[in-house]
């Protein structure tokens, strides 16, 4: 799994009473992102549709890390909605856990801005054009596994996001060795 980033569709964090948050925050679509010089890459509308209308166990977590939970579909915490123009979430995230409480004191130092979702392709998911030394992969259907908060997201439109691509050449993508997967960062 890969993943990416946003910093501009927008992270909003308000208090509950009692303790906790309500999160929001959006990951646009259609948003050329470069990812290393001349390779760009796109999610195209609804590219995560189908894991939504299956009701897939989608997280949101802390820096992509599935040992800090925020919020979950399954414990009904994490509300998501597709849209042509973005893919929207609201997160209830309470501050039971150190992780949380971490994450909300980050958040509210401003060192948190970001959105990453994570997110597999599988073949015939997406469609790589060349034009000279530019490539351009467009992202149509993927499996959304997690959204996370992130500080330096990849996607420069986006705050909170992830994204898979098989690269071309090891020098595209750092590959980082955690839980025994091999994963790509951007």
């Amino acid at each position: 799994m890969l993943y990416g980033g946003v910093a501009g569709g927008g992270l909003e964090l308000r208090r509950l009473d009692g303790g906790g948050a309500r999160l929001t925050g959006r990951f646009p679509y259609n948003q050329p992102t470069e990812l290393a010089p001349g390779r760009f890459e796109v999610i195209a509308p609804r590219a995560f549709a189908a894991s939504l209308a299956q009701g897939a166990g989608i997280y949101l977590l802390a820096g992509h890390d599935f040992d800090r939970p925020l919020a979950s579909r399954a414990a009904g915490t994490l509300e998501l909605t597709d849209s042509d123009e973005a893919l929207t979430f609201e997160a209830t995230i309470s501050d039971a856990t150190t992780w949380a409480r971490d994450f909300l004191a980050a958040h509210g130092a401003g060192l948190i801005r970001g959105l990453s979702p994570g997110f597999r392709v599988a073949g015939g998911g997406d469609r790589i054009d060349r034009d000279g030394t530019t490539i351009r992969r467009t992202v149509f259907a993927a499996e959304l596994v997690e959204l996370s908060a992130v500080t330096r997201p990849a996607y420069d439109h986006a705050q909170v996001e992830a994204r898979r691509w098989t690269a071309q050449s090891p020098d595209l993508n750092r590959i980082v060795m955690r839980a025994n997967h091999a994963y790509r960062w951007r």
